[in-house]
């Protein structure tokens, strides 16, 4: 099984955008990706779902990387927000004000080789937004309608044009429904905690902490009234529970060369 690290993905830019998590310096050796979009000439949309530490960042990450996509992060834009509520002191029961706030927020994506720069009003946050305060807000955050119909609306902006890789809770169900590839990536709550865990060992919290919270995540994630977290219908699942890095990148691979060439024969 593969760890999952720290949030840092492949560019994208935006205005407004986790966690997810994780992180990866490994590129998969194949071509095929990267041939069959030349072939087919169209840019596609990859929708990649799943819970907390199931290492979709990772996987979004690589795939953009491999084919010469934008990496959208969703979690990013939550964080951003959630981090401004923080620091405004505002209500995280509170969705329309929440989505006030959104709105008047200026938050943007600036890629670069390691990975997203996430500014909030020109400042850099991209370290602040990955502290656990901000983590455990932007869950809270998420779960408003009115705020994620807000996001929603600028993630579709992000794809309008196809070439992106977009990774979340809902990217597959309401972001982009029509989106070519969509894969659920999901993994045993106590395999995602231990990840977690790895992710920050210098944390005080203990392992089972870290699990308990994992579990409430979810609970939150999949019951919240707006956009549950759920495989869409024509979703592929991936489960990582015993799968190394590369291995889900291969099938993920697999998943995408196979929709571009079925394009590329139409």
């Amino acid at each position: 099984m593969f760890n999952a690290d720290g949030g840092k993905a492949n560019p994208a830019s935006s205005n407004s955008h986790s966690p997810d998590e994780h992180s990866s310096n490994e590129r998969p050796s194949s071509k095929s990706g990267t041939e069959s979009r030349a072939l087919s000439g169209r840019k596609i949309v990859i929708a990649i779902d799943g819970p907390a530490g199931s290492g979709k960042s990772t996987l979004a990450a690589l795939l953009a990387r491999k084919y010469g996509y934008v990496n959208i992060e969703s979690g990013a834009m939550y964080r951003a927000l959630a981090l401004k509520a923080i620091e405004t002191s505002a209500s995280l029961d509170d969705g329309p004000a929440l989505a006030a706030l959104a709105q008047a927020s200026q938050i943007e994506l600036q890629p670069r080789p390691e990975g997203n720069r996430v500014l909030l009003a020109a400042r850099d946050v991209t370290e602040r937004i990955r502290q656990k305060d901000v983590t455990d807000a932007a869950s809270k955050v998420s779960v408003h309608p009115p705020v994620r119909e807000w996001m929603v609306d600028h993630q579709r902006a992000m794809g309008t044009d196809g070439g992106i890789v977009m990774e979340g809770r809902d990217i597959g169900t309401k972001v982009f429904p029509s989106a070519e590839v969509k894969i659920f990536l999901d993994a045993d709550p106590e395999i995602r905690g231990n990840r977690r865990f790895q992710q920050h060992p210098a944390l005080s919290e203990k392992k089972a902490a870290v699990l308990t919270e994992l579990r409430e995540r979810d609970q939150r994630d999949r019951t919240r009234a707006n956009s549950p977290l759920e495989p869409a219908a024509d979703a592929v699942h991936i489960d990582s529970t015993h799968l190394t890095l590369e291995q889900v990148t291969e099938r993920a691979m697999q998943i995408v060369d196979a929709k571009l060439a079925e394009i590329r024969n139409r």
